[in-house]
Formats: C-alpha cells, sequence, structure tokens
C-alpha cells in the first residue's frame, strides 16, 4: 500500500517536471527524483509519456507554428520556447556530422547557426536579416554534448533588433553574442 501511495507520488512528481520543461532527459529526471534512470522509463511508460525525442518533436512542431521569419528548415536546433518580439530558446545535441574528426569538437558554425536562426526566429516580421552579430565563443563544445540558446530582445529601434544569446551546456556558457536583427515586410529592390 505504501509503495503503491509513493509510485503514484512520483508520477505525480514526473507529469510535473515534464510539463514545466519537456525537454528533461531522462537521466535529468531521475536525478531530480532519486530514482534510477530505468524507474523514470518505467514509469513514463505505465503513465503514457513518450520519450524525449518525441517530446522535442511535438514541442518543436508547436513553436515553428508561430515563427515568422523562418521556415523549419531554416532553423538550426529545435526551438522549445518562442514569445515573438521577446524571447526564445533552442536545444541542439551536438552529432557526430557537426564535429571536427581530429578531436570531437563541435565545429563553430554550428553553434553560430543556432543562435542566429533563434536570434532571427523571434523577430515577428515576415523577413529578418542579420545586419551585424558580436560573437564570443567560450569553450569548446564536445560530441553528444547538447547547448541550449536563449535569446531575448534587448532593444528595438524602428526596424533593428538588438537581440542578445546566450548558449549553454549544462550551466556552462559556451557561446555568447549580440545580434542586431533587421525586419522587413517586403524584399525592397534598391
Amino acid at each position: 500500500m505504501v509503495a503503491r501511495k509513493r509510485k503514484g507520488l512520483r508520477h505525480a512528481n514526473l507529469e510535473k517536471l515534464l510539463n514545466d520543461n519537456p525537454l528533461q532527459t531522462d537521466g535529468e529526471l531521475a536525478r531530480r527524483l532519486g530514482v534510477s534512470i530505468q524507474t523514470v522509463r518505467l514509469d513514463r511508460l505505465e503513465i503514457g509519456i513518450p520519450d524525449l525525442r518525441e517530446r522535442t518533436r511535438r514541442v518543436a512542431t508547436e513553436r515553428l507554428q508561430e515563427v515568422r521569419s523562418l521556415s523549419d528548415a531554416e532553423i538550426i536546433g529545435e526551438i522549445t520556447e518562442l514569445t515573438l518580439s521577446k524571447s526564445g530558446a533552442s536545444r541542439l545535441e551536438i552529432t557526430e556530422n557537426m564535429v571536427l574528426r581530429k578531436t570531437a569538437i563541435a565545429r563553430g558554425h554550428h553553434l553560430f547557426a543556432q543562435a542566429n536562426s533563434l536570434a532571427v526566429a523571434i523577430v515577428d516580421a515576415p523577413i529578418a536579416l542579420t545586419g551585424i552579430a558580436r560573437v564570443r565563443y567560450r569553450r569548446p563544445v564536445a560530441l553528444g554534448e547538447i547547448v541550449r540558446a536563449e535569446a531575448f530582445v534587448m532593444k528595438v529601434v524602428g526596424a533593428r533588433h538588438i537581440i542578445r544569446v546566450i548558449s549553454r551546456v549544462e550551466d556552462e556558457i559556451v557561446l555568447s553574442g549580440r545580434f542586431y536583427i533587421v525586419a522587413r515586410e517586403e524584399i525592397t529592390d534598391s
């Protein structure tokens, strides 16, 4: 009886954690709940919660419907949060085709592309173009690491948006940047 009650409480906590952030890994959930990864997997199956890959796909699909300036194929990473003209977040898992063969370190243009596409995506305009980007790489990112980028609009002056992006692996900053994005209603011939 006590075990059943504990299990029910654990299921409720698992659902709450995933409602707050559906992109947590089974390992992260296991640490937060104080159980094994296998227990989290079994609990997810019992209560019908899909694995991380499916949860990520669902969140990305929902968020992409809001983006006006890019198509889903143009976004690098998976958008996990989006409030147009305010802020956004994305997730990028570093895979073998993104790293240097000799060192297994991610090539910088992948990190830049994630940050840049997120900055463009949060601009509420049919066309948004990067005018200037100032980025600083803080540390190398290795194969298998997950980069979470967060962007927020710092200032808007006319059609120009200044957007700050910070990319992290766990709690460590790996890239920071300021993007100057120009919003357009249409392409003009000049």
